[in-house]
């Protein structure tokens, strides 16, 4: 592939920066602009890690004085660091977040600078090139309308080399043209080398060998002489191109060595890590045998309780015709007691059936406690095991037999989590939360997760959000975004080759409380009219022709019952082969100083980087330990692995920790009285429980023992890390 490295936007910043915020040069902008110079040097440094981390900073500072000019500055150098690491779509989606800031204050100069930088992204990454042509013609316009010549130089280049990697050499050849003599007349190595490279392209394509292998030579000079390693690559890479073309597999052979060398150093494993995202979560399978199990016992206990209701009923008859005779038959004194050994017998079974329905009502809620430990323990193992195998043999990647081994394990998980929160639901146990968040950001974050689900069902899936809505709203975030995934991971599924919408919009407003009618929208199967009461029914899944549709059916039943929490209701408007519609309305608080105080308080977190601790993990399960020492080992943590409460005592005491992994359910002592025996030596290290229980069972007895936090199992690496830090700066804190 053809490329020249477009840095010339990052160079700008060190020269013209200071036109962009010279309208109120206080001391905070001036520290943001540092900032982000710091980060332009270290990226011409290839230190990716540490430039990305000193964007972060700006990103922070910017938001704190809501200035979207720096906002928008800080986005767009985050979006060049993660390109230049080959991570598109996050540089993609920073370029887009920069585009939205820039127009609110409609800046030329930096409509210039993003356009130009997507345009790189499309091009350079292979997304489509045509894109990338229409985004840096884009940016000639606003470089043209500047008469910014330096930006309209690289901007040529860049349209000529992306004219080569589509075989205009024509067209390439008019954009060098028009800039080549006032390159060659100015100072700017860069610029010069970038010339010359391209030269070579258009010589080595149009059979001028000798000077094409001129202007090659020529720009790899410059390369070495000013220290432009990321320039060399490309340099070398085209030679590569260049002697494959004519056929010279000896040069050929020179030439990859040296772009290999060269890439491994500018492009390590050690730099990159610390960018990568976690993969979208992809459908789960269903677990057909377990379902059935756990629906069989379900039957059996409402059945009992059924039984329990009817014998109460009897009871009550019963005694109102005891009361009738006692009061006609008052004066036979036999007559009476024997009434009344009546009496004592049925008050008798109806103890014994109330006893006998609040255990199989205790039963039923121990059992679901109960089979969601179990399988999240060998869950926990082999979801870790597979992201293991993944990590170390990466040839393995694509293999269809791992892709269903994590595939059907999530799938097992989710199960088991649509049991418990349908149990939650029942027993109401589910309280809704008033926390801030922004809509915007939570469905964001759900189409990302649908989208491999999309791609495989070839359907178009677009979101449209009212401009009305506040950007930041109260309510129970969690619980809605429950609602909306269920709804479009659903509409997805039963749509192939056709369309799926979300829309929220805004339907009144009462006081403070914002009612926004959400919509899902699809063009799929449908759903025949006999069946469209019974959807919202548990372990219901309608008959479907042809196609083999998976799912637990416990999906829209959640969903339902969650809308109603929200003192809502679902409706639902469908037609077969022609497709289905879901609405509902929620009623959410909207708070201006609220919502200054979370963006003040806003945290972006955007770099991996962990320091190095000492961890003690206390846990029985072999598998287990293998998985959670591998996940702290990969952060270069130090980790301590002991198999029961007493072995880590003994450990605590030979050696300092700065935080404790505690399992929960552990032979000879639980993870509760270990904690409590090690609070009672006067030891303050944080200790986090790990545990396959529900976090809510266990809660409280934890922090009674003394514990800090709780993690779930399975949970996300990152998340684990997240809590790690926080308890340890919170010790330090405290200290």
């Amino acid at each position: 592939m053809i490329r020249i490295k477009h840095i010339c936007f990052l160079l700008l910043f060190l020269f013209s920066f200071s036109t962009l915020v010279a309208q109120d040069n206080t001391k905070e902008k001036e520290a943001i602009e540092k900032l982000i110079n710091d980060a332009v040097v270290d990226y011409m440094d290839s230190q990716y890690d540490k430039a990305l981390e000193t964007s972060k900073q700006a990103l922070m500072k910017s938001f704190a004085i809501d200035d979207n000019l720096l906002i928008a500055q800080s986005y767009n150098t985050i979006g060049v660091i993660f390109n230049e690491c080959s991570d598109s779509k996050k540089a993609i989606e920073f370029y887009e977040k920069a585009l939205t800031y820039a127009q609110k204050e409609n800046n030329d100069i930096l409509f210039n600078w993003i356009y130009s930088n997507l345009g790189s992204v499309y091009y350079f990454n292979k997304i489509d090139v045509n894109k990338g042509i229409v985004y840096y013609k884009k940016s000639l316009f606003y470089a043209e309308k500047i008469k910014d010549t330096v930006q309209i130089e690289y901007t040529k280049l860049n349209l000529a080399s992306a004219y080569f990697a589509i075989k205009k050499y024509d067209l390439g050849n008019e954009q060098i043209n028009a800039v080549r003599e006032q390159i060659l007349k100015n100072d700017n190595q860069e610029s010069k080398l970038s010339l010359n490279l391209l030269m070579g392209i258009y010589s080595s394509n149009t059979n001028k060998k000798l000077l094409a292998e001129q202007h090659f030579f020529t720009a790899q000079k410059i390369a070495i002489d000013n220290g432009l390693d990321s320039y060399l690559i490309n340099i070398y890479e085209n030679l590569v191109n260049h002697y494959k073309l004519h056929n010279e597999s000896k040069n050929v052979t020179i030439y990859q060595a040296k772009l290999d060398s060269l890439s491994k150093v500018v492009y390590s494993n050690e730099k990159l890590d610390g960018l990568k995202k976690a993969a979208n979560q992809i459908e789960l399978d269903e677990y057909k045998i377990q379902l059935e199990r756990i629906e069989k016992v379900n039957e059996e206990h409402q059945k009992n309780l059924k039984d329990s209701k009817l014998i109460v009923i009897l009871f009550l008859v019963i005694l109102i015709v005891l009361l009738l005779l006692l009061l006609t038959l008052y004066k036979n004194i036999k007559l009476r007691e024997q009434a009344n050994l009546e009496l004592l017998i049925s008050n008798e079974a109806l103890k014994e059936a109330k006893e006998k329905a609040e255990e199989a009502s205790k039963l039923k809620s121990q059992f679901v406690s109960t089979i969601t430990h179990e399988l999240r323990t060998p869950l926990y193992g082999v979801i870790g095991i597979t992201n293991i195998i993944l990590d170390e043999h990466k040839e393995l990647g694509n293999s269809p037999h791992l892709k269903s081994l994590k595939f059907s394990a999530k799938y097992l998980l989710s199960l088991v989590n649509d049991i418990l929160q349908m149990n939650k639901i029942e027993e109401k146990r589910i309280v809704l939360e008033n926390l801030i968040f922004n809509l915007t950001d939570e469905i964001t974050t759900i189409k990302n997760s649908v989208e491999y689900i999309a791609d495989k069902n070839n359907d178009k899936f677009t979101v449209e959000i009212d401009t009305a809505i506040p950007e930041f709203l109260i309510g129970d975030k969690l619980r809605l975004s429950q609602i909306i995934m269920n709804l479009v991971s659903n509409a997805l599924k039963f749509t192939k080759n056709g369309e799926v919408s979300l829309t929220a919009d805004l339907k009144k407003v009462e006081n403070k409380t914002y009612f926004i009618e959400f919509k899902v929208k699809d063009t799929g199967i449908g759903i025949a009219k006999e069946d469209q009461e019974k959807i919202f029914d548990k372990f219901v899944q309608i008959e479907r022709k042809e196609e083999d549709y998976q799912g637990t059916g416990l999906g829209l039943s959640i969903v339902s019952r969650l809308v109603n929490l929200f003192d809502s209701e679902i409706h639902l408007e469908s037609e077969e082969n022609v497709g289905t519609t879901f609405f509902f309305t929620i009623g959410f608080e909207y708070d201006e100083e609220k919502s200054k105080e979370i963006i003040n308080n806003i945290v972006v977190d955007l770099s991996d980087n962990h320091q190095l601790y000492n961890i003690l993990v206390v846990e029985d399960n072999k598998i287990n330990q293998m998985v959670t020492k591998k996940i702290i080992q990969n952060t270069n943590m130090a980790c301590t692995i002991v198999d029961d409460g007493y072995a880590a005592m003994v450990a605590i005491e030979r050696e300092h920790f700065d935080l404790i992994l505690m399992d929960i359910n552990m032979p000879l002592i639980n993870g509760f009285e270990t904690t409590r025996k090690i609070r009672e030596k006067g030891i303050k290290t944080p200790i986090i429980a790990l545990t396959a229980f529900d976090k809510q069972e266990v809660t409280e007895e934890a922090l009674a023992a003394g514990m800090n936090d709780i993690m779930v199992k399975p949970f996300e690496p990152s998340k684990l890390f997240q809590v790690i830090n926080n308890n340890i700066k919170n010790k330090k804190s405290v200290d």
